[in-house]
């Protein structure tokens, strides 16, 4: 078979939680949270910046690097609950924070993107030099899902990792840019944004000395006003239509030679249905499952339960563990 597969996935939301705002909103403002023990490292760069390490479950064995969202970190539900579920069944853990997400602002005027894999090259290339014979898996959640697609596709054949989960993924960034734009998906765009417009605000020295307008950039209403005045001019693209040209994951899918699994939701209200690619954009070795609910990174399937938490375990552990 030359191209991958697009399946019909076993999720299906309760039937008070349909709506893809509820399936959305339910783990972040109902799920219960309680610490999550974990051992902090700091991984120094190359470039003299650094990020934050999480490492979680046992000391030895397979390992599986976790990339959060946008603005994500430690903290943000699906992280602790996956991270958790990993454990459980006896699999060791690392969350990469992004640059500046770990509650510390990095030293650089840079920052993090949706296209962004030299950090994870980084982490990966020295996972390897420390434990050549581990086997490694990674799991990215809606930003860092599309970081991670399109370092699979990258990397092809020479990646270390044995398999990729991703979730929810923007698999066409102007895509997703319209849809947070649009009806009630602006409630995510506002909150992301504020987020963004204080962590540029607490860099506003450092992006000034990289030649960015701090005041057009604080000034912005929305993510693609960002991504056009921050984004775009600091890490080296022309404007936000480049950045999104160059950086949407969909034109790379055909590329990767591991086993990859695409969790997605046709009502992800982040996205619209046309960013779903067919069989034929997929490389053998990835396949789509979709469901028709579901919404962001949502997948409640009642409470207390957390379907994504059930599926990923059991795929990265048919790929990590003996059988």
């Amino acid at each position: 078979m030359s191209h991958g597969r697009v399946i019909t996935s076993g999720f299906s939301p309760p039937w008070w939680l349909r709506n893809p705002h509820l399936q959305t909103f339910w783990p972040v403002l109902f799920r219960r949270q309680s610490s999550l023990s974990h051992r902090p490292e700091r991984l120094e760069l190359p470039d003299g910046d650094f990020v934050d390490l999480c490492w979680t479950g046992p000391d030895h064995g397979p390992l599986v690097i976790v990339l959060h969202g946008l603005q994500g970190s430690i903290r943000s539900p699906y992280a602790v609950g996956i991270l958790r579920a990993l454990a459980a069944r006896g699999i060791r853990g690392v969350l990469m924070h992004f640059r500046g997400c770990s509650g510390q602002p990095n030293r650089l005027a840079r920052g993090y993107h949706s296209g962004e894999t030299g950090d994870l090259r980084f982490l990966l290339s020295t996972l390897r030099q420390r434990e050549p014979e581990t086997p490694l898996a990674a799991i990215g959640y809606s930003l860092g899902g599309n970081v991670l697609l399109k370092y699979l596709g990258e990397a092809g054949p020479e990646t270390p990792l044995r398999a990729g989960v991703a979730v929810s993924v923007p698999l066409v960034l102007r895509t997703a840019s319209d849809r947070l734009g649009a009806g009630l998906s602006r409630i995510y765009d506002r909150y992301l944004l504020r987020a963004l417009l204080a962590g540029a605000k607490r860099k506003a020295p450092l992006l000034r000395a990289a030649g960015l307008d701090v005041e057009a950039v604080l000034g912005c209403r929305s993510i693609r006003a960002f991504d056009e005045h921050l984004t775009a001019p600091l890490h080296g693209f022309s404007d936000a239509s480049d950045y999104y040209t160059r950086c949407s994951s969909r034109g790379f899918l055909k590329a990767i030679r591991r086993p990859t699994l695409i969790l997605h939701a046709s009502d992800d209200p982040f996205m619209r249905p046309e960013v779903v690619p067919d069989a034929s954009e997929l490389a053998a070795s990835v396949t789509l499952e979709l469901s028709s609910g579901g919404g962001h990174v949502g997948f409640v399937s009642g409470f207390g339960r957390y379907w994504l938490e059930e599926r990923i375990p059991e795929f990265v552990s048919s790929v990590l563990l003996p059988s």
